[in-house]
């Protein structure tokens, strides 16, 4: 346990995912821990769920920041719960890398006196909760500061990620109708699946489908999420699928232009005021940007140019956004194409620590 006088001394975020440096005894003693803070100006962050495949992504990207001390747990102590209280309360920033029920377990290791410590949680346990900060620094011009003053930021899943993205300013903008009945149709490499997928997928004794669609129940935990963030009446029908690959996606929805609060635009205008709209949006983003409108803009983008690859941003923080238009048909397809362990997991929590801890917010990225 810290002293009084250390728990005044420095903000804590903690970030529950896996990490390296610092090794925390299974008991950590106040002398100890004391040495943790002496003239060290480094942000010390905690990974719970360091060997997860978020864990290790999150890991990956702060190893190298000279600015960060990552704190780690031996072998032996990473599921001791008061080693893990130790290291959640010592450290400025804890990434959470765990499942939900896990998640939920950890946050209640915070010590109530703990006003300090900015917690960044990539389960689903918190992302639809009014108590945390949706950790999406660009889903309005008042998020990132929200996230710069928050202490509980959760931190949004893969493919919502992507369809916020392309029909939040669309919503805004009284284009889309909230109560618009949109499908999401999304491609995901296996590493979406975390471990048991990727064994699978990665197993020379297993004759692996090569796609496959699922959640055919149409109950996905995405969907809560989804509609709360893009400000729709009413959720998505969403159809997601994993493919042969293993990081990367592409997430589309489709639009009739009939559907559309068109503003007295005919349908010869209705593809350059969808893009246009989300150049706007995005103008300032170091991380999203929009491609240009139409197949034949991005033929270079595209791989013989037809193909749009869902693999091209991998290990990135990246997020492109199009607008495939058809105006004769009054039609649009909207694509998002990111990393989904990048900007829809490691990369965003990333993102999230830097704002929250008041540090470059492409640091590490």
């Amino acid at each position: 346990m810290l002293s009084r006088s250390l728990r005044t001394w420095v903000p804590l975020l903690v970030i529950l995912c896996g990490t390296d440096g610092f090794i925390i005894p299974s008991r950590v003693s106040v002398s100890s821990t004391s040495a943790l803070y002496s003239s060290n100006s480094k942000k010390k962050v905690f990974i719970d769920g360091e060997a997860g495949t978020t864990g290790l992504q999150v890991r990956e990207r702060l190893s190298a920041r000279s600015d960060i001390e990552i704190l780690t747990l031996a072998d032996t102590d990473r599921k001791d719960v008061e080693c893990r209280r130790a290291a959640i309360n010592e450290a400025d920033a804890v990434i959470l890398c765990l499942p939900d029920a896990a998640s939920i377990e950890a946050n209640d290791l915070l010590e109530d006196s703990n006003k300090r410590t900015v917690i960044i949680d990539a389960s689903t346990a918190f992302r639809t909760d009014d108590t945390w900060t949706y950790g999406f620094p660009e889903l309005s011009q008042k998020q990132r500061e929200n996230i710069s003053n928050s202490k509980k930021i959760s931190n949004p899943g893969c493919y919502p990620t992507g369809f916020i993205a392309l029909t939040r300013p669309l919503i805004d903008a009284n284009i889309i109708p909230k109560s618009t009945p949109l499908t999401v149709n999304a491609i995901s490499g296996y590493s979406g699946g975390g471990k048991q997928l990727m064994e699978l997928y990665e197993s020379d004794d297993e004759d692996i489908e090569p796609w496959g669609a699922y959640a055919f129940s149409l109950t996905h935990k995405h969907l809560p999420e989804m509609k709360k963030y893009s400000g729709l009446d009413k959720i998505p029908i969403f159809q997601p699928q994993v493919a042969n690959f293993a990081q990367g996606m592409v997430v589309s929805v489709p639009l009739h232009y009939e559907w559309l609060h068109t503003d007295g635009d005919t349908n010869a205008s209705m593809g350059s005021r969808i893009h246009s709209t989300l150049t706007d949006y995005y103008a300032d983003s170091e991380f999203i940007t929009v491609m240009p409108k139409g197949e034949s803009q991005n033929s270079a983008m595209l791989e013989r140019g037809a193909f749009l690859r869902p693999d091209s941003l991998k290990d990135t923080n990246k997020m492109q956004l199009f607008v495939f238009d058809n105006d004769d048909s009054g039609m649009a397809l909207l694509c998002a194409r990111l990393d989904n362990l990048g900007k829809g997991a490691s990369g965003a929590a990333v993102q999230n620590m830097n704002i929250a801890l008041g540090l470059d917010e492409s640091a590490g990225l």
